[in-house]
């Protein structure tokens, strides 16, 4: 049986998998969110030629291409889909455009009448067949040794975008509706565990070896609404995981928690904790590591200026976090700005790396 079809199965031989089961690794696994995107010249070309954004997402020979330029260039021990966290709230019926210059533009839903014009999540995975498609061609087409991650946006994140109709700095609108409103705003994010339950088990039914779920603004809500709006809807999409995929490491991201991070690690129950930059490497080690594999967390403005100033923060962090179960990787994702000489230095920075 193919080991990517049956996660949890077999005792794990890739680098990633077995530094997310706690087990020792040749050296410390590397990928690097955003690995694939406008940096590498070779994926502005396909860009180029794509059409929209989202055509690029839902082309699976041009969505599987970008996914594998990365891995091609570097050697990286993973690659993450090429895809995006709004494309549920598109398959759910909300209007989702990306405008140059502008990001994602959504036609916001602020009441109980948008939410009653969704569709159902059952329908996320018909719209989303292109998306599942790339992930099984990546399947067949990744090196064996590399590990092939799916991702979701958390229920919050992506509800922040369908709410304010695009990224904010304070995420204000859908703080008031959840503040003003909360079992009405709940209702929201009940749609999005569940159409998030389904998106993530399609990637894992077409081969996703794990998943990671991205939590962008976390930190942006206090601790009562982090914990029901948060915590709980990510601790139910890895339970409901694990259910149907016994053994499939779940990766989470809940960028800017602070010091909630180990309430969030411990309660939710994820395999891995991707960490901010914002987190200091020695009290992730106290506090956080013991709790199972950490993910993290060079400064992404680091890897733009290079440098001695890049090597010298990226072996402290080795140093630090490398001789548990560790994954190392940004605390944000590669900008545009990156040369890309630099990342290759960095990755080779790590793959020499030894305790």
């Amino acid at each position: 049986m193919d080991e990517r079809k049956a996660p949890g199965t077999m005792p794990p031989e890739k680098k990633l998998l077995r530094a997310l089961a706690g087990l020792e690794t040749e050296g410390v696994p590397v990928w690097m969110m955003r690995q694939a995107g406008r940096y590498l010249p070779e994926y502005r070309k396909v860009r180029a030629d794509a059409g929209s954004f989202l055509d690029l997402c839902y082309t699976p020979e041009l969505a599987e291409e970008v996914t594998l330029q990365p891995i091609r260039r570097y050697g990286f021990d993973a690659a993450i889909l090429f895809s995006d966290i709004l494309v549920v709230p598109d398959a759910l019926g909300q209007r989702v455009a990306f405008k140059e210059g502008e990001g994602p533009v959504l036609e916001p839903i602020t009441n109980e009448a948008g939410l009653a014009a969704l569709g159902s999540p059952a329908r996320v995975t018909e719209h989303l067949g292109p998306v599942y498609e790339t992930v099984s061609r990546l399947s067949n087409s990744l090196p064996r040794e590399v590990t092939l991650i799916g991702f979701a946006g958390a229920p919050w994140t992506v509800a922040t975008y369908m709410v304010g109709g695009r990224g904010s700095p304070d995420q204000a609108a859908a703080k008031l509706w959840a503040y003003r409103a909360p079992d009405e705003f709940q209702k929201l994010i009940d749609i999005l565990v569940e159409a998030t339950i389904e998106h993530l088990s399609a990637q894992v039914e077409a081969g996703a070896e794990v998943v990671q779920i991205f939590d962008t603004w976390a930190g942006s809500l206090p601790e009562l609404s982090f914990e029901r709006f948060a915590l709980r809807p990510v601790k139910a999409i890895r339970e409901l995981l694990q259910a149907r995929f016994p053994g499939l490491p779940v990766i989470a991201f809940p960028r800017g928690s602070g010091a909630m991070a180990a309430r969030y690690f411990r309660e939710t129950g994820v395999r891995g904790l991707s960490l901010d930059t914002g987190v200091s490497p020695g009290w992730a080690r106290d506090n956080l590591q013991q709790l199972g594999c950490l993910q993290g967390n060079l400064d992404p403005l680091l890897l733009v200026a290079g440098g001695d100033e890049m090597r010298r923060q990226a072996r402290h962090i080795l140093e630090t976090l490398g001789n548990g179960p560790f994954i190392f990787n940004l605390g944000h994702g590669i900008v545009p700005q990156t040369p890309p000489e630099h990342v290759g230095e960095l990755v080779k920075l790590v793959q020499d790396w030894r305790p």
